[in-house]
């Protein structure tokens, strides 16, 4: 099976074309750009670089959140509809999901965390072989002293990742290298090819909270 795989859900855009068993093409870039304005030409430049066409995927993985509600938007949108027009299935998968597979080597405890608003960070807890994660926690979303406290009744060292990984200090603590930090559209195919495809139209992002203008509306 070949995915390609999009993610969105941060600053930066990553596109990549992976089969099971190797990336046949990957790039990532950080961009002060909309997604809507790099995404596109970016799945066209990762496809030439595989040598295949869009028709040849057997299907796309996107990255459903948490994260930017814009970036999670467009991306998401991007996906159905080029399932739409192909007929292809999709998948969405968790982004703290997708970054603790930038770390999967690390044998024990992973803890993906990003930057969420004012004191809260997005954060889930996974552990590792060295080859595959397993979910200890669902994703949520808390503030940095609560992680920490959760973090604390773990054993062993703890690899940390994602955008937020230098809130959590401490001699257990292990923070990804920068090239494995961020957002990788080859560690959301990773996770996808784990899991069953399914149709476009059940393809939905998950906030966890919602949006400042929702929250003003409330008040």
């Amino acid at each position: 099976m070949t995915l390609l795989g999009i993610d969105t859900s941060g600053k930066t855009a990553s596109v990549a074309v992976c089969t099971e068993n190797s990336v046949l093409a990957q790039t990532t870039v950080y961009t002060t750009l909309t997604h809507s304005q790099v995404i596109l030409p970016i799945c066209k430049e990762v496809l030439k670089n595989a040598g295949m066409e869009l028709s040849e995927i057997d299907g796309i993985a996107a990255a459903m959140g948490p994260g930017s509600y814009t970036g999670l938007r467009i991306g998401i949108a991007a996906v159905k509809a080029m399932c739409f027009a192909l007929n292809k299935p999709c998948i969405g998968i968790s982004t703290l999901e997708s970054l603790a597979n930038n770390v999967s080597l690390h044998r024990g405890i992973i803890c993906a965390v990003m930057a969420a608003r004012l004191d809260l960070v997005y954060c889930a807890v996974f552990s590792s072989d060295g080859k595959k994660i397993e979910r200890i926690t669902e994703d949520g979303i808390m503030s940095i002293d609560e992680l920490k406290a959760q973090l604390e009744a773990m054993d062993g060292d703890i690899a940390v990742v994602g955008d937020a990984a230098e809130k959590l200090e401490g001699e257990r603590f292990i923070t990804a290298p920068p090239h494995l930090k961020l957002q990788l559209a080859s560690s959301l195919c990773a996770a996808a090819f784990e899991k069953e495809l399914y149709a476009p139209d059940k393809l939905e992002a998950a906030y966890l909270q919602i949006t400042k203008a929702e929250k003003d509306l409330q008040k």
